[in-house]
């Protein structure tokens, strides 16, 4: 049952990704953009988590949750340290999932043989 609602929810961030790309001018760019924008907002007013807590990693793990962890972060960070606690906060909070996408992109970046389009 989990994994069923793991895949609801993340598979439901999916179809509203997909159904802004069909129905609108947006690029994925601005796509990605908005939800990571909206994760932040729905985190900093609460209402991601109880999205968090039903779906586990299918909120979490998409760019939204990255959002909500930014959100977290800053808000943990306001509170025990002020106001420089808000930007350190957020760092601090999603400093891994920084740290791994630079890791694999870098190693991606060595593995593969990118080739222009013509």
């Amino acid at each position: 049952m989990e994994y069923l609602k793991v895949f609801l929810v993340g598979g439901l961030i999916c179809v509203i990704g997909q159904i802004l790309l069909d129905t609108t001018k947006l690029t994925p760019a601005h796509i990605l953009v908005i939800f990571l924008v909206g994760g932040v907002v729905l985190g900093a007013l609460g209402l991601y988590e109880p999205l968090v807590k039903f779906g586990e990693a299918g909120a979490t793990v998409p760019i939204s949750g990255f959002g909500y962890a930014l959100s977290k972060g800053a808000i943990k960070g306001a509170k025990t340290k002020g106001i420089l606690g808000a930007f350190i906060g957020g760092l601090e909070a999603t400093a891994g999932g920084i740290a791994a996408a630079i890791v694999f992109g870098y190693i991606m970046a060595i593995v593969s043989n990118p080739k222009t389009k013509n």
